[in-house]
């Protein structure tokens, strides 16, 4: 198998490869500290085909290693962008930035992503229908996320009242990383329960096997251009998150708005399409799968795996966020749940979702830096 082959397949794979051509043109902009605004601007859309590239050699290696692990892959692979901005983010002590690209990841997938879905496939058909059990399963763990989030706020707002800054501090980070070593091993028994235990309920996440064509790439081929991609989103992403400080100055935007609403739209926008597509076909349980699935990935495993890891490199990332961010994550998951608990869907429930997006959006626009 010729690299030329693979590169032709590579670049024929999405429509939105043609903004390929962001990615030297971001990466030269950023090597000669050009314009914050044309920096942030190109290596945005530089990461955009870069996201779905790595989902497209993700499920070409899936093929080769069966359904189960393959459906293991494309969940980690499917939020590989996310950790990567998120991780030097985190590497330059951008807390806020961290905090609020999973906090958007999040609310993107189950309100963006998921209204589309509903949306789309309720223009084709009046009423569509999925597993409520699967979904309901999903929208529990989400349900304990956001808790986790909800007690770690509540417990800083009690202490900020009786102790002083430096303890409460050392408190919070206490707090925040037993929380977030819990969280990893639930996320480890809800893989047990997908993989192992209650297989038989989520066959309907990965599609029809049936349908699936046969790889096109070889294995070795799949990581060689997995780390190829690999590097060079994460250039792209430090050129990116270097250039945030001076974004927010010239521009007047927030930090939270910028991690928050603009930042998943870079890593969810392969996923957001892949969603609608199979919603669209009437394959909602494929689509809620990508969908609740990868934010509960990144409530579960992310959100988690990067206070761990920030404990490791000397970073002070919490489970703390704002009173505000923590209610609309609260109101989020609770609408999403009572759109889904029914196993049905049509266009006004997308409407619905969509809406509380573009309303926090909003909210998100006018949020004053440094809260």
């Amino acid at each position: 198998m010729s690299i030329f082959y693979v590169a032709r397949l590579l670049l024929l794979s999405s429509y939105v490869n043609v903004l390929l051509v962001f990615v030297p043109i971001g990466i030269a902009f950023g090597a000669i500290h050009g314009s914050a605004y044309l920096v942030f601007s190109f290596n945005f859309l530089a990461i955009v085909p870069l996201a779905a590239l790595l989902g497209f050699v993700t499920e070409e290696l899936a093929k080769h290693v069966g359904q189960t692990l393959g459906g293991l892959l494309n969940a980690t692979f499917g939020n590989a962008v996310e950790l990567i901005v998120a991780v030097v983010a985190l590497s330059r002590g951008e807390i806020l930035i961290v905090q609020a690209s999973m906090l958007g990841s999040i609310l993107s997938n189950i309100l963006l992503v998921l209204g589309c879905c509903f949306f789309a496939g309720g223009m084709y058909y009046q009423e569509q229908h999925f597993s409520n059990i699967v979904a309901q399963t999903m929208s529990s763990l989400m349900a304990l996320a956001t808790s986790s989030l909800l007690i770690p706020a509540a417990f800083r707002a009690t202490i900020d009242s009786v102790e002083a800054g430096g303890l409460s501090e050392a408190r919070m980070l206490a707090v925040s990383r037993g929380t977030a070593i819990v969280l990893l091993i639930i996320y480890v028994l809800y893989l047990v329960f997908q993989l192992k235990t209650h297989s038989a309920l989520f066959e309907g996440l990965e599609g029809d096997a049936e349908d699936e064509e046969p790889a096109q790439i070889s294995v070795t081929m799949c990581l060689i251009s997995l780390t190829a991609i690999t590097v060079l989103v994460s250039v792209c992403a430090d050129y990116l998150v270097d250039s945030i400080d001076s974004l927010v100055v010239s521009t007047g935007l927030s930090k939270t708005f910028i991690g928050l609403i603009l930042l998943p739209i870079v890593g969810n926008a392969a996923e957001h399409v892949t969603a609608v597509m199979v919603a669209m076909k009437n394959k909602m349980e494929l689509a809620i799968g990508v969908a609740i699935g990868s934010s509960m990935q990144i409530a579960l495993f992310l959100t988690p795996f990067l206070v761990v890891l920030g404990w490791v490199m000397g970073q002070p990332m919490t489970l703390f966020f704002s009173t505000f961010e923590t209610a609309v994550l609260f109101v989020s998951v609770f609408i999403t749940n009572a759109q889904i608990q029914d196993g049905t869907s049509n266009w006004l429930e997308g409407a619905m979702l969509l809406g509380t997006y573009m309303i926090i959006a909003i909210a998100f626009a006018f949020y004053p830096s440094g809260l």
